[in-house]
């Protein structure tokens, strides 16, 4: 799609960090040699940022951002979507709101004229096991506030989708419940993905509080769900959910993801493969668990297609769907 999308009631919006991802393959010992902790998302100061950039071989540049990649994901199975971050108006930033809107999502804040804070930055190493460690330098993506969030968007959305990394700052947190109820007058349902273990240790009771009471669903992993309700038992995790959230849903790294609504649980078995890169598994599993319940599929057949979007992901290069992943639905009578 090569026009800027129009405006209008959208079916999924996200809030998150607007970042460049520049991905390198490398190895261990590079990781080692560097003192970059393996498998994690470390931030990183913008001293540490240039000298990680500069050590790069073979770059790949996209726009990036763990709920900016989920819509991305959307854009290609065709909803009508929109994200709210922050870019400065450099470089990065202009090619950023360019290629969101070149993927049919919808960019409509502007990029930020000024300052001192560059548009946000990932140095992603991917060693050959598919592992990525992630170094970012968070620049201007950290800084959306209340003011970022408009009505005309956040409150014209069936579906808002919020991202737990912003709620390392108290403007983010603001952000996030002003967004949350302005979707709620427009009737539409909002959720969270907790995005990081260490994020929920951070936060965990303005998390909980979140969850119980402002979130429609919420999406974690094992480890996250873990963190939030500091227990080493799933199960346990799983229950203290199901009392606070209408629908949960866990991700578990190869094994069925489970989903729970009320009564309703459904277990979603993983296709297994070898990942060439891990790079962005959740954010298209989010993807395609939320295409699901935008276009009113049942909660196991949105877990399927969350797992179908994610194995697409990680069969190749990069966090965003190369192949049509439509046509991977229909080719398994999921539309």
């Amino acid at each position: 799609m090569s026009s800027v999308p129009g405006t209008g009631r959208y079916q999924v919006v996200g809030i998150g960090n607007a970042i460049v991802d520049v991905l390198s393959q490398t190895d261990d010992a590079f990781l080692d040699l560097m003192g970059i902790t393996k498998g994690v998302m470390q931030l990183v100061e913008r001293e540490r940022g240039e000298l990680l950039y500069a050590a790069m071989r073979e770059r790949t540049q996209a726009p990036g951002g763990s709920v900016a990649n989920t819509l991305a994901g959307l854009g290609n199975l065709g909803l009508h979507t929109a994200f709210i971050g922050r870019v400065r108006d450099d470089a990065l930033g202009r090619f950023y709101q360019a290629s969101l809107n070149g993927e049919g999502t919808a960019f409509p804040n502007p990029p930020v004229p000024g300052g001192d804070l560059p548009t946000s930055r990932s140095m992603i190493f991917v060693t050959e096991d598919g592992e990525r460690s992630m170094n970012t330098y968070l620049g201007i993506s950290a800084e959306v506030g209340p003011e970022d969030v408009s009505d005309d968007v956040a409150g014209q959305t069936d579906y808002l989708f919020l991202e737990g990394y912003l709620f390392d700052k108290d403007k983010g947190k603001a952000a996030f419940h002003q967004a949350a109820s302005a979707c709620h007058r427009g009737s539409g349902k909002a959720g969270i993905a907790l995005s990081d273990p260490f994020c929920v240790d951070r936060h965990r009771g303005d998390f909980r509080r979140l969850v119980a009471e402002e979130m429609d669903y919420v999406i974690g992993n094992v480890h996250e769900w873990c963190s939030l309700y500091q227990t080493e038992d799933l199960e346990a995790a799983l229950a203290l959910a199901r009392a606070d959230c209408p629908l949960v849903v866990c991700t578990r790294s190869g094994e069925d993801v489970v989903l729970i609504r009320g009564d309703e649980r459904a277990e979603v078995p993983v296709h297994r493969v070898v990942p060439v890169d891990a790079t962005g598994a959740g954010d298209q599993f989010a993807a395609g668990f939320l295409y699901g319940m935008a276009t009113g599929q049942s909660l196991a057949r949105a877990g399927k297609m969350g797992c179908i979007a994610a194995a697409e992901v990680i069969s190749h290069f990069g966090a965003r769907p190369e192949a049509d992943v439509g046509a991977l639905f229909r080719a398994q009578n999921l539309i």
